[in-house]
């Protein structure tokens, strides 16, 4: 079930940023006291929480770069 959850979500952020919205994911651990603050069933576990809106017209990303592959990679050599 919980793959069925995460490829779910997976959809749903593409989805909303492909609509122009900006989205945050969020596991906080444990989750029970989101399931008592919203008086869910014992039986309803959440999973993620996914704040979502438009983003501030004044807002600042940071310019992040990725290392090259090679600087990140180990291969793996069997044994012979």
């Amino acid at each position: 079930m919980e793959e069925s959850v995460g490829l779910a979500c997976g959809l749903l952020l593409a989805a909303a940023k492909h609509a122009g919205l900006v989205t945050l994911t969020h596991t906080p651990s444990p989750m029970n006291c989101l399931a008592r603050l919203l008086d869910r069933p014992a039986n309803e576990r959440p999973y993620l929480l996914i704040p979502m809106g438009f983003a501030a017209p004044d807002r600042r990303v940071p310019d992040l770069v990725r290392k090259p592959l090679a600087d990140v990679l180990v291969p793996y050599l069997s044994p012979s």
